[in-house]
């Protein structure tokens, strides 16, 4: 589990290719590699991988092929950057909210705007995970536990509003217009609008449900 707060950026020190998908060699430094197992589930990108190899430059993680269709770490070359976060511990402060890992897909950053100290980021909602994105609610982006600014279902578009400390420390500070990014909907919200759309289609689940208010 993470809590969506991005402890630094690494870069990518190498790509490789194997028949299941691709190896990623990151640059994670020093606090970051400290304690770091094989095994270890780390977050890049808000994609929860896992340490495969740990070598003189860099943590290795594979990177099978479903993961790389669902992710936009299909698209990394040496050079780039990503955002790491640990997995959370007991004594963590939950500073974001409750992340996975698990990316539900991704999205397209359509605008941006600054204005005064604040960074202002449209990007595409998609109908996949639409249901589970709402006005002041949270969304995992590239692993950044982010609120959502603003909503507008019909342009099919919401909005997030950064400060400089988050541009500072993730990948924000330098996404563009046309970047992909990695989509993780609220977990909670999810189960929660999941199962009362399943109680309201079912007429037995929809009574029961009733007669339990009723009472």
């Amino acid at each position: 589990m993470f809590t969506g707060i991005v402890q630094e950026r690494a870069p990518v020190v190498a790509v490789t290719p194997f028949a299941g998908g691709l190896s990623l060699t990151l640059g994670l430094s020093a606090p970051r590699r400290e304690g770091l197992a094989l095994g270890a589930s780390v977050a890049v990108n808000g994609t929860c991988l896992t340490v495969a190899r740990l070598t003189a430059d860099g943590v290795v993680f594979d990177v099978i092929h479903e993961t790389l269709r669902l992710t936009n770490l299909s698209a990394l070359a040496p050079g780039d950057a990503v955002n790491i976060e640990r997995s959370a511990t007991f004594q963590d402060e939950i500073g974001g909210h409750r992340v996975s890992g698990h990316v539900s897909g991704t999205t397209v950053l359509k605008a941006v705007s600054r204005k005064g100290g604040e960074w202002r980021g449209t990007l595409a909602l998609d109908d996949a995970w639409s249901p589970f994105v709402f006005h002041k609610g949270f969304i995992a982006l590239d692993g950044c536990s982010l609120t959502i600014a603003s909503l507008d279902r019909d342009a099919g578009t919401f909005e997030i509003a950064l400060i400089p400390e988050t541009l500072e420390r993730t990948l924000w500070g330098t996404r563009t217009e046309g970047a992909a990014v990695n989509v993780e909907v609220d977990v909670d919200t999810q189960a929660i609008v999941t199962t009362l759309g399943r109680v309201l289609k079912d007429p037995a689940l929809r009574a029961q449900l009733l007669d339990g208010v009723a009472s």
